[in-house]
């Protein structure tokens, strides 16, 4: 895979993401949100990606933000649709069918800290920061970030750090609940990897579901016990139910397929 402004690198069926920019802190600009709309199609349609890592490159920064040279002139019409694109490929990272972790390894602010929250866990290292800074601007979030936040940390944090614009250290965040685990720079992938390994083991259409299950929990246009109710139901048609339970009656380790 070749991208503008991303590496990608396969690791034991994980697809490492990192964001390329080194040089503006891996500031997201309009081709960082394309390059990453399109790695995720590939994650989508290539069975062989079972996992996906987004990371930054270099020790400073995970993603510091947006690329405000492209604010400059916008219209109110144009900072919609730049909001709804961002927004609709962080949903793609969201929503996912395969486990997505963010290894934050130095600044998530901005549009970094709404990339974060679009993965399904983070994972920070000791030096990581998090953030939501834009109404030292005069913006304010726009890529999902007012959900997001809200939905992890609840509305009181939630509205301290977006209309104050602080920023947390990496214990905050897992003491918030914006990171799950904080580590040592040089363990980030290695976390990443001890949890995917576990995740792989599992059966792809019941991780996939699950994951569905509890996106439904943030959807007020469905009932998400109606959803997790009809994908419980659909595990029972696959092939990887049957082993499963197969595996468990004679005490022996299961082998899925997905499907």
């Amino acid at each position: 895979m070749s991208f503008q402004t991303l590496f990608t690198k396969m690791e034991d069926h994980t697809l490492i993401i990192t964001i390329n920019r080194p040089d503006v802190l891996n500031a997201l600009n309009k081709q960082v949100i394309n390059d990453l709309d399109a790695v995720m199609d590939r994650v989508y349609k290539f069975p062989e990606i079972k996992s996906v890592v987004i990371t930054g490159a270099g020790l400073k920064s995970f993603v510091a933000g947006a690329d405000i040279k492209e604010f400059e002139s916008l219209s109110k019409e144009q900072a919609i649709e730049v909001a709804k694109r961002g927004q609709a490929v962080f949903s793609k990272i969201e929503h996912c069918p395969k486990p997505v972790v963010a290894c934050v390894n130095g600044f998530a602010l901005g549009g970094g800290c709404e990339l974060a929250m679009s993965c399904h866990f983070v994972i920070a290292s000791e030096s990581a920061t998090f953030g939501q800074p834009e109404v030292n601007l005069g913006i304010m979030v726009g890529y999902g970030g007012s959900q997001r936040l809200t939905q992890r940390v609840g509305k009181g944090r939630a509205m301290e750090l977006i209309i104050t614009g602080k920023t947390i250290n990496a214990t905050q965040a897992m003491n918030y609940g914006l990171a799950n685990y904080v580590v040592p720079q040089t363990e980030l992938l290695d976390k990443a990897f001890s949890i995917l390994r576990v995740c792989h083991e599992k059966s792809p259409i019941a991780v996939g579901n699950s994951i569905k299950a509890i996106n439904a929990v943030w959807d007020e246009q469905i009932n998400g016990y109606d959803v997790e109710a009809n994908l419980f139901g659909e595990c029972f048609i696959t092939d990887d139910c049957k082993e499963g339970i197969q595996a468990f009656l004679e005490k022996r380790k299961p082998h899925f397929k997905g499907h």
